[in-house]
């Protein structure tokens, strides 16, 4: 990608996306084919008047080779480092930028149980890091950059090169780097999100009800005094507004998770793990999950589902609008971030 998209694209993401003020740290997590992204976000941040920027390097390579070697009592096992890296971030109140550029199928041979196991080992290590960052005691946005595996995937009958600059396009259209001043749009497309939100907050909606040819009919009750939320989001030490996710095309609420009722069938596949879930079904009564199916990727939808009483609820339900620019795309990202702005869910 050149420069100059590249320089538009880390300047949104650290005006826009962690909205990041004078004499703030910045931490962004990233993979370490992202360098050139990462670099344009490290100078765009200091620009800004960041005291210091850290960077956290991942590689999937190195992720599935200790996911395929360790033992599954070996991978529950977090390290107290990580923990104390994650405390010291909560005390010195950093902003947080992560970068992801992900191949869909990068753990499709690994079994789904030891990547079930690290992901709750994880996430109970760094609970109160990640209650932060639910709470938004933090400011932190997710942003992707695209890479070679995860374009072939999405456009298989091109060359690798055409595939990346192809995904980089769309990447492109949907955080309005196609745009003069994609700062300036983007305010703009805030603006319109603010606007369906305070008419759904205004609308005493009792319940939804999702009907479709696919199988689906489903129902979720609101409750009293129920808030919508979307485009920019507020921290909660210091109200200073961010977007936590770039894109963003949603409007959401948390629904009165003991009303849900009835089956959702999915229109497109979830990609989740490094692993494809496809054609999936849930079932619902009294609000918890009490069946569920797929055509592919059972297991990974059975560790999801199953890794804690929580997750056999409702905790989101989100509207999309017609014009969303995902949507008239009309292209299968492979990325939870992308596809689910792709429509209501």
């Amino acid at each position: 990608m050149n420069k100059k998209t590249l320089t538009a694209y880390a300047e949104l993401l650290v005006k826009k996306g962690v909205n990041l003020q004078k004499g703030e740290m910045l931490v962004i997590s990233a993979p370490v084919n992202s360098s050139d992204l990462v670099v344009e976000a490290v100078k765009a941040a200091y620009k800004a008047g960041a005291r210091n920027v850290e960077v956290k390097w991942s590689d999937e390579r190195i992720t599935k080779l200790g996911l395929k070697y360790r033992s599954k009592k070996q991978l529950a096992i977090v390290p107290r480092w990580m923990v104390d890296q994650s405390e010291y971030y909560i005390e010195n109140k950093v902003a947080y930028l992560v970068i992801i550029s992900d191949d869909p199928e990068a753990f499709k041979s690994i079994n789904p149980e030891k990547t079930a196991i690290l992901r709750r080992a994880t996430g109970k290590a760094l609970k109160n890091f990640r209650d932060h960052t639910g709470s938004n005691k933090k400011r932190w946005s997710l942003a992707a950059y695209p890479n070679k595996k995860w374009a072939k995937k999405m456009f298989p009958d091109l060359s690798s090169d055409k595939a990346v600059r192809k995904l980089w396009e769309y990447v492109g259209k949907t955080v309005r780097l196609d745009r003069e001043d994609p700062v300036a749009a983007w305010e703009e497309h805030q603006r319109n999100i603010e606007r369906r939100v305070k008419i759904l907050n205004g609308a005493n909606i009792k319940y939804f009800r999702y009907k479709s040819k696919n199988g689906t009919d489903f129902t979720v009750g609101m409750p009293k005094g129920y808030l919508f939320a979307g485009g920019a989001e507020e921290g909660a030490w210091d109200k200073i507004p961010f977007t936590a996710n770039m894109p963003t095309e949603e409007v959401f609420s948390c629904p009165d998770r003991n009303t849900a009722e009835g089956t959702l069938v999915s229109s497109m596949p979830l990609c989740r793990n490094g692993q494809i879930i496809k054609n999936f079904r849930l079932t619902f009564s009294k609000g918890r999950i009490v069946g569920f199916d797929a055509e592919e990727g059972y297991e990974n939808l059975k560790s999801i589902i199953e890794t804690d009483e929580g997750s056999h609820y409702l905790g989101e339900i989100a509207l999309v609008g017609y014009n969303s620019p995902i949507r008239a795309i009309g292209t299968l990202f492979y990325e939870t971030l992308f596809d689910e702005n792709a429509s209501c869910h």
